[in-house]
């Protein structure tokens, strides 16, 4: 075991079988400490490996950032059955998705471009915990495409993924956070090398007794570097959320841009929402930009689908659908697409599940 899964490690309390992960998915620069929206601690469990000979991962993925710390990565890696590790050769343009794995680590060589897809999987009994550990390395000219889907399966869903690109890389991500009970999320990308760039988009739902707690940090090293970091959201019942976004305009990034914003949806009054974006800067010629939406849906809109027949559920419901509508156009392979129409089923009812289906055309049980 490395020195640093030793020293991490030292932090967490065992319990019974379980170990206790404090302070986790913590943002560079903490504040609203009067709010406890810094971190979030979690109960996670610890099976032996004693005896037990595993594959790890190159030297070189020990250097990235992920965004859950380096607490969970101690974890995970420990905890993983073996590593898997992907290389994509320069120059080559990988058609088939890479299935992320619980300790996963792909090296997307100059000028490639790969998609990476990490997705639970509902089907089977629900498990207490499961989670991926994901590190991504894109060289210069690389374009990497990742999709993660949280769609149920477990009690609790823990994803910790870390990115570092080089120069003129292009990172393309997507995040459904769609299941039951806990979800704990940390992205940590890097864009190190001059002109790499990062487009974010995050869609969550959080219901009935859900919890999510989502960390997006991204570090803009390299200059004329650009970030656009997209997040929204639909939170009702007695869901409760907490987003932390971190742009970090790092010293010598000159000409970079950044840029957040998340929109939240409000169904419920018992709903509770941490809305916190922090924008750090040590450069002068940068532009950074965050903001929030929080609100409810506007009697007018609620009054137009009224009108037209729809009840105050149903009118709601559409924005629901919506964003489930938008991770089944954006699952690439037919397990994605099964995982995101269970939860679909779940929430929607098989009635609606099947209608989005249809308009995406993916009737044949082969498609879906």
């Amino acid at each position: 075991m490395a020195e640093s899964t030793l020293d991490a490690r030292q932090d967490a309390r065992p319990t019974a079988g379980h170990v206790t992960l404090e302070r986790v998915n913590t943002p560079p620069a903490q504040t609203w400490n009067y709010l406890r929206a810094n971190d979030i601690t979690l109960t996670v469990p610890v099976h032996s490996r004693k005896g037990d000979v595993f594959f790890a991962l190159p030297r070189l993925f020990e250097g990235v950032e992920c965004g859950m710390g380096p607490t969970v990565t101690a974890w995970a890696e420990s905890q993983a059955k073996d590593a898997h590790y992907v290389e994509v050769k320069a120059g080559e343009k990988r058609k088939e998705p890479i299935a992320a794995q619980e300790d996963t680590g792909v090296m997307v060589r100059a000028g490639a471009e790969a998609t990476i897809v990490i997705c639970t999987q509902p089907d089977g009994p629900v498990q207490d915990t499961t989670a991926a550990l994901v590190r991504v390395i894109a060289e210069r000219g690389a374009r990497v495409h990742l999709l993660e889907f949280v769609c149920g399966g477990s009690d609790q869903r823990l994803d910790s993924v870390g990115i570092v690109a080089d120069e003129d890389a292009r990172i393309d991500v997507r995040q459904f956070f769609l299941g039951a009970g806990t979800t704990a999320a940390g992205l940590a990308v890097a864009l190190d090398g001059n002109r790499a760039r990062l487009d974010l988009t995050c869609r969550y739902l959080g219901r009935e007794q859900d919890i999510l707690d989502i960390n997006h940090v991204v570090r803009q090293r390299g200059r004329n570097t650009h970030c656009d970091v997209r997040e929204s959201g639909v939170l009702d019942g007695h869901a409760k959320k907490s987003l932390r976004a971190t742009i970090d305009l790092v010293h010598g990034s000159s000409g970079s841009e950044g840029a957040e914003l998340e929109n939240v949806l409000i169904l419920s009054d018992d709903v509770t929402n941490k809305t916190m974006p922090v924008i750090l800067c040590d450069e002068d010629d940068v532009a950074g930009n965050h903001g929030a939406s929080i609100g409810s849906v506007g009697p007018e809109q609620i009054q137009y689908l009224r009108d037209r027949g729809l009840s105050m559920q149903e009118a709601e419901g559409l924005y629901v659908r919506a964003l489930f509508d938008e991770a089944l156009i954006c699952a690439p392979t037919p397990q994605t697409r099964a995982a995101v129409l269970a939860r679909a089923t779940d929430v929607l009812g098989s009635e609606v599940a099947n209608d989005l289906v249809d308009g995406l055309g993916l009737r044949d049980a082969e498609e879906v």
